[in-house]
Order: C-alpha cells, then structure tokens, then sequence
C-alpha cells in the first residue's frame, strides 16, 4: 500500500492503481486492483481458509457491535473512530480460544475469556487511569444485576487532570450485558447465545462536582440493570467507569467536545 506525499489530490482509479481513505487516518492512500473474484471466494477449493477467516470475522464483528450497543449512550463521546476494529480484535482473540468447534465456527465465549476486555479504554487517546487518579472501589451483588462505584473524599485538583475549559465533572458506573455468541447453522451468522439478555445496559452519573471543591464525602454511584433479570453463566456484566467534562455558564453545564475518558473496569 501507497501513501501519496504529494500536493496533487484525487480519488477513484487510475489505470491499475486505486486511490483511497482510510477512516481514522489523514492522508490518501494507494493500491494495485484486481484480486479474487467474489465467485472464487465463494466456492474456489483454494479459499477454503479464508471463507472460515472471514465467518469467524464477522462473528466477532457482531460481538463488538454489541459492546458498543449496550453502551451507545456513551459512544458519541467516549470512543475513537478505530473502536470498533479494535473490539473486533479483541473478539477474534476470544475466538480463538475455543477448541470445541472447527476452524471457521467457533464460538466467541467471553464469559470464559473476558479478561481480554479488561482495560479497555473506549477512547485510545484518552485513558480513564490518567485522567482520573484518585482511589476507588466496585463492588457487585451476587445476582450480578447491580454494581456499586465508591469514592473516598479527594481533592479534584490533585486527582483529576481535566481539558481545558472544563470547570465541573461527573464520575460514570456502567452496566452492560455481552452474550456468548455462536455460529447459527440455520441462519449462517453468529448470534448470541442469550439474546434476551444481550446488551441491557445502565448508566448511572455522580452529581456535576466541581473541579476546585475538594469532595469532603464518599461519592456512591449504584448502577442496576434495568428490571433485575436473571443472568445465566454464558453472559458477562461488563462494568465501566468514566468521567465527563463539563463548563459552567450560569445555571447550565455544558459538555465539552473531547477529554472525556471510559475504561472497562471489571466483569462479573
């Protein structure tokens, strides 16, 4: 693949070569047409691996889309624009831990393997570790339906490393559900193994709290999810934790367009 250098802009084709952008990136990019044709992919003896690459790619895509679906709320402000490759990424590494199904079908079990999620920053360019340093403790109860975010008092100014403008912050306690996810032969796709679970979610928010106050007691963020449903051992709770920035003008606070930062804390 080729990186133009150059002044001179274009798109589309040009004899052999192709001219593209790549979403997440600056600059344009090139590269020789041609390779198999759908057909050959499709039915070629000689595609054989790639046709089990690309339907266990697609499951782990599926998988992905579910993490960021149960916490969509969230997403506009606290993901990257290569999130969602990086999600996939780490499903394909859940993937291949499987040694039950054969190459091109097995399944995605995050409820075994959920420590490849763990520390996950949604937003590559902002960490939660390093925008939020002050000791904090989560707790789950025993039905796995509801976590409890608790922070001793601190002093914001020592602790937080806010964006500049910001004047307020909210701390975030995320739940959010991921199935296990299976190849079904009948619809030739992987799906969730317990789809009426997959993806409930809740977000619960400290109040706004001011950057130059010191916080004289514990803040307690409790976030359940939504009707106490009963988990089963093939889903997994992921349990986030976040930070927003905010500016004040009168009686209104308003988000700032970047520096906020979610990090997958624990499962359960």
């Amino acid at each position: 693949m080729a990186r133009q250098l150059g002044h001179v802009k274009y798109g589309g084709t040009i004899g052999e070569i192709r001219h593209f952008k790549i979403k997440g990136m600056t600059g344009n990019f090139a590269g020789l047409k041609g390779g198999a044709t759908a057909e050959q992919i499709k039915n070629d003896v000689a595609f054989v691996r790639t046709r089990e690459n690309m339907n266990e790619f697609g499951g782990c895509a599926n998988a992905g889309r579910s993490v960021r679906i149960g916490l969509n709320v969230l997403m506009k402000q606290m993901s990257d624009a290569q999130l969602t490759g990086r999600l996939t990424g780490i499903m394909k590494k859940i993937n291949l831990e499987d040694q039950t199904e054969a190459r091109g079908y097995r399944a995605i079990l995050i409820s075994t393997q959920s420590k490849y999620l763990l520390g996950l920053n949604f937003n590559k360019n902002f960490s939660f570790n390093s925008s939020f340093i002050a000791p904090m403790e989560l707790t789950n109860n025993p039905e796995r339906t509801s976590s409890t975010l608790t922070v001793p008092a601190f002093n914001p100014t020592k602790s937080v490393i806010a964006p500049s403008g910001a004047t307020h912050f909210r701390l975030i306690n995320a739940v959010s559900v991921i199935s296990d996810f299976a190849y079904n032969a009948t619809t030739g796709i992987y799906e969730p193994l317990q789809p009426g679970l997959n993806e409930i979610s809740n977000v619960a928010y400290s109040d706004y709290l001011d950057l130059n106050t010191d916080i004289a007691d514990p803040t307690v963020i409790a976030s359940a999810l939504p009707g106490a449903p009963e988990m089963t051992g093939d889903v997994t709770v992921l349990n986030s934790v976040g930070v927003e920035f905010y500016q004040k003008a009168g009686n209104e606070y308003y988000l700032l367009n970047s520096g906020h930062a979610l990090k997958i804390q624990s499962t359960f």
